[in-house]
């Protein structure tokens, strides 16, 4: 057994593989933030930013299962560099049309495509990687260093996109992208990942891919605590997402189209992922994950989402937005930790795929529904004369992106009381002590 004060085993690894990511996301939130811009000042409507979201998660979700396979099936390290490389080709794709003076938005939902079939390797490879490279003690620490990649990024990425953004333009914002997309796929060529041993979960597992695909389903059913937990990101995913999906929109509706405030607030959102970061890495979470989880998701909608929803100027926004953000790494780092010590490492690829698959499945409808929601439904009914200024005129204020602060409180608040309800599931609330943890299941070296 390996004392507390070492480091973990391949700790080195994982730092190298870490860094590559902080490049990699600080790149795609640059591209990202000069796309927003040019997308909303090209239409000036909700919709549109929304639908990207759309065809970005259909896709990935629908082959979620047999990504999953895959990921199990064949090197991690080849299907983690597969997802890098899809990051490379988009800002490639994108640039060249860019400079060919014939982007459209429809290129832009193309593209989003490509990047769901592709970037559904990323999150199931690099959790599973985990499992092989770090003893189980370090999952939540190395969970919340990866949930760090991208508010540690997303920093800077803001301020530097808006800096930059005039001298260089969006092209100048794609190169950047490229560049960081291709030094994380270098990172990870030269390290080396290892495969996990087999279960005997896993033998019997075996067969064709559809046959193993439908195994992460059955595994999970089979399991009422994991299954309620998904249910629970599923319900809660649905009411937090729509009005994410209309952050960008509302905030430049409200500030007419303030590039400085909106980077601003983007920032802010970071800086508090950051911190929940960093907090997660030194503490480690609750010793009951499940607090973690349950706790995190109604902190995060009622600052994170509601608050921010009130909020009519730019200190409510940023202080909203770190406060809240800063739960994030709390809830994902404890929610992974407790799936890496259920699930055998050799099957995690699949289980993690139908998990992601369950909790997420509703991102598309909630992504399709925010854009029509906020620009037919909830902005006119919040203008000075709508049918619902009357009532929440005093919450959320009236006039340009009322109504989108609106649905921030209504989403943020119905997601808050399904976390809080949670509590009072017992299979749910007792999940670490129902299951056991994988390493108490026999498991054999692999072969061949």
């Amino acid at each position: 057994m390996q004392p507390e004060n070492e480091k973990p085993q391949n700790f080195s690894i994982f730092i190298i593989i870490w860094v590559g990511q902080i490049l990699s996301i600080f790149g795609s939130a640059v591209a990202e933030f000069g796309i927003t811009l040019w997308a909303y000042e090209t239409t000036g409507k909700a919709t549109p930013l929304a639908l990207i979201g759309v065809f970005y998660m259909v896709p990935m979700l629908a082959l979620s299962p047999f990504v999953g396979v895959m990921v199990d099936r064949y090197n991690r390290k080849l299907m983690m560099m597969l997802s890098d490389f899809s990051a490379a080709l988009i800002s490639l794709l994108v640039l060249i049309l860019l400079l060919n003076g014939s982007l459209q938005i429809w290129h832009l939902y193309v593209t989003a495509v490509i990047a769901g079939v592709f970037q559904g390797f990323h999150w199931p490879a690099y959790s599973a990687a985990i499992s092989t490279m770090l003893p189980k003690k370090h999952y939540a620490r190395a969970n919340a260093m990866l949930e760090m990649a991208g508010p540690a990024s997303g920093v800077f990425a803001p301020m530097v996109a808006g800096a930059l953004i005039g001298p260089v333009g969006l092209k100048g914002l794609l190169i950047i992208d490229l560049a960081a997309a291709t030094f994380a796929i270098l990172t990870l060529v030269f390290v080396k990942i290892p495969q996990p041993k087999i279960s005997l979960e896993g033998i019997s597992a075996r067969g064709n891919i559809f046959k193993e695909a439908m195994f992460g389903l059955r595994y999970i059913l089979q399991r009422p605590s994991l299954l309620q937990l998904q249910v629970l990101f599923l319900l809660c995913n649905f009411f937090y997402s729509i009005p994410m999906a209309v952050r960008a929109p509302m905030i430049l509706a409200r500030t007419n189209n303030n590039q400085i405030i909106f980077g601003s607030v983007q920032s802010a959102a970071a800086i508090g992922g950051l911190v929940g970061g960093l907090l997660m890495g030194v503490w480690g979470g609750p010793k009951r994950r499940i607090h973690g989880v349950l706790a995190g998701w109604a902190a995060s909608c009622l600052v994170g989402v509601v608050i921010f929803g009130i909020g009519q100027t730019t200190l409510i926004w940023i202080i909203s937005s770190v406060v809240g953000t800063i739960f994030a790494p709390v809830i994902n780092g404890s929610n992974q930790a407790i799936w890496q010590s259920k699930v055998p490492p050799d099957l995690q690829g699949r289980v993690f795929a139908m998990r992601r698959l369950i909790a997420w499945f509703v991102l598309p409808l909630s992504n399709a529904l925010a854009g029509p929601l906020a620009d037919q439904v909830f902005e006119p009914a919040m203008q000075s004369e709508g049918t619902l200024s009357k009532v929440f005129g005093s919450l959320v204020g009236t006039g340009p992106g009322a109504g989108m602060g609106l649905m921030f409180v209504l989403g943020g608040g119905i997601a808050a009381v399904i976390a809080i309800l949670a509590y009072t599931i017992p299979s749910l609330r007792e999940v670490e002590q129902r299951l056991p943890d994988h390493d108490e299941i026999q498991m054999q070296p692999a072969t061949g």
